[in-house]
């Protein structure tokens, strides 16, 4: 029998949650979100569910429950009462809830980790209503090859759709059961099965035979998508893209490569393209790229610092590349560079190292990037390129030398200059000098060519301690270590601390299993003791730190570097 206080209270508890779903779904829609229960049926349609003949009764999740077979427009994705004409049974369902007598078991279809209603959707709102977290159902399995999530709501589906789709055609999780091709945005799969699609034609052609779909659909994964998605995790980008996945990633990162290799005409390594993904378009570096134009407008060139040291070598070592420490380089290609020296240089490296070389002349007018100057510049270095079997690729851009060339610098792992204009050393000189303001604004490595091309032979480190130093032994490391010659170590302290400076980077090298000379000074004159040991021991190289102190500071007093870079006659290696 009705107890007719507690079905008064069910009448007032059915008003409020009216109110409430109405507030709500304001709220909602201010937001752009939706807050609609999930169809059954057409859920099951795009995901190609087929329903399974056993039902079991169990305890499941209330807030698991995402749709309804019949009453999706009924209740909201709270299931709160949408319709008035609902009061009379929600409030009689309220009633017996609260009451000894309770309430029967509701029916659901699982597909997923969701739930649907086929019976019982006013319990369901009601035991919500109550606080439930669990709800007794007799529940029908509806298997699907793609996952379906508590989370997800209407737009999800077309997503889930597509997902269905690329499952049956590509049978990647019978080829590869450990795959997790997930996406969040629609229209994306269709891009996944092209990449597919490419790849076996080019398979084809290289194995002059036609492939069978599946087996272009495991090579892909295995020979193309992997290795990107060891380069994502490597570096830690998932984490500057919140609420994606790394399939999304994976198109983004290949699209952005694309579009680089596109608009520069030169070949990108995937390392330097996701870095510059990151860096561009990660909603998390937004703050950092407005406050960076902030100090761009505001500072000159000349005193602003540039990325933190280690920044490029974390990268480099983040990236999981351990064959080649300067994949990409960057050569900057001048007139007043009659004997080609930087790009010879960058030729021997590039040669040992097998990277990619990318040659990047500037211009000040956009009218000379089609001159026939620059069309010269061209053909005389794809001609020494050739000559040298290196695969070059040359561009001309507009503007200021040392932005553009620090902007660029992000997708290489070296830079090489010709060293034409080494920084002054009178303060005002210094200010206007645009190599002094690319080493401190430089994100990679720079390779100063005075005239002399070094073969790399014997290098001389010039070590201080500092953390640029740091960065210096570390490429030392990495040269002497794979390129098999020499290294002599020099450190130089007009106080008695060089000894012990000196035993960090013994006591590194000595771990790496790198045999070095020691040198140890107490002159005042660093840069006189550096010149003069390497004009006695034949050094062809010298590893150096960039400017170490405030970028004031060093504009102001000058610094070793400065020295060395207007006395060198051999190549400068400056390391940041």
């Amino acid at each position: 029998m009705m107890n007719k206080t507690n079905y008064v209270k069910a009448i007032e508890d059915f008003r409020r949650a009216r109110r409430k779903a109405d507030l709500l779904n304001i709220y909602e829609r201010l937001r752009g979100k939706s807050r609609e229960l999930l169809s059954y049926e057409e859920t099951r349609k795009k995901l190609h569910g087929i329903e399974e003949s056993k039902t079991e009764l169990k305890e499941i999740p209330i807030d698991s429950i995402v749709g309804s077979v019949g009453r999706y427009i009924d209740f909201s994705r709270d299931f709160l009462p949408l319709k008035d004409a609902s009061e009379q049974r929600w409030a009689r369902v309220m009633e017996k809830a609260t009451s000894l007598e309770g309430l029967p078991p509701i029916e659901v279809y699982k597909i997923g980790d969701a739930y649907f209603v086929l019976d019982g959707n006013h319990r369901v709102s009601v035991a919500k209503q109550l606080g439930s977290k669990f709800i007794e159902a007799y529940v029908t399995e509806v298997s699907s090859l793609a996952p379906l999530e508590p989370d997800t709501n209407p737009s999800d589906l077309i997503v889930k759709e597509e997902y269905t789709q690329f499952l049956e055609k590509t049978k990647i999780k019978n080829l590869r059961p450990e795959s997790e091709l997930i996406l969040t945005c629609a229209g994306q799969y269709p891009i996944l099965e092209e990449h597919i699609d490419v790849h076996r034609y080019f398979m084809g052609i290289n194995q002059n035979r036609e492939i069978p779909y599946e087996e272009a659909v495991a090579h892909w994964y295995d020979a193309v998508y992997r290795p990107i998605i060891d380069i994502i995790r490597s570096q830690g980008i998932l984490r500057y893209f919140p609420g994606r996945t790394e399939t999304d990633l994976y198109i983004w990162l290949s699209q952005h490569r694309a579009e680089l290799e596109d608009s520069l005409g030169w070949n990108i390594s995937i390392e330097s393209a996701a870095i510059d993904l990151k860096e561009k378009q990660s909603p998390l570096k937004q703050t950092s790229r407005i406050a960076s134009k902030i100090v761009d407008s505001l500072l000159p060139d000349s005193i602003e610092s540039g990325p933190p040291p280690g920044q490029w070598r974390e990268e480099i070592v983040g990236s999981g590349r351990k064959d080649t420490l300067f994949n990409d380089i960057l050569v900057t290609i001048s007139e007043e560079d009659k004997d080609w020296q930087a790009l010879l240089q960058a030729i021997i490296i590039a040669d040992r190292e097998h990277s990619n070389l990318n040659g990047l002349h500037i211009v000040k007018d956009k009218e000379e990037i089609a001159s026939e100057k620059s069309k010269r510049l061209e053909e005389e270095f794809n001609q020494l390129c050739n000559s040298h079997n290196i695969q070059g690729k040359f561009r001309i851009e507009s503007g200021t030398i040392a932005r553009i060339i620090c902007e660029r610098a992000r997708l290489a792992d070296l830079v090489i200059s010709q060293l034409a204009h080494p920084p002054k050393t009178q303060l005002i000189a210094r200010l206007g000098s645009g190599f002094r303001t690319m080493i401190l604004r430089c994100p990679r490595p720079i390779l100063a060519v005075p005239g002399e091309i070094s073969q790399f032979s014997n290098p001389l480190l010039a070590y201080d301690g500092s953390p640029k130093a740091q960065e210096a032994l570390f490429v030392s490391a990495y040269l002497t270590g794979k390129w098999r010659i020499p290294l002599s170590v020099i450190t130089i302290d007009e106080k008695i601390n060089a000894e012990k400076t000196q035993s960090r980077a013994r006591a590194y090298l000595e771990q790496q299993g790198i045999p070095a000379r020691y040198i140890v000074s107490h002159d005042k004159e660093p840069a006189s003791v550096i010149l003069r040991t390497v004009s006695d021991n034949d050094h062809d190289l010298i590893i150096i730190g960039g400017y170490g102190a405030a970028p004031i500071i060093e504009t102001v007093l000058g610094s070793v570097v400065d020295k060395i870079l207007n006395t060198s006659k051999v190549p400068i290696l400056l390391c940041r």
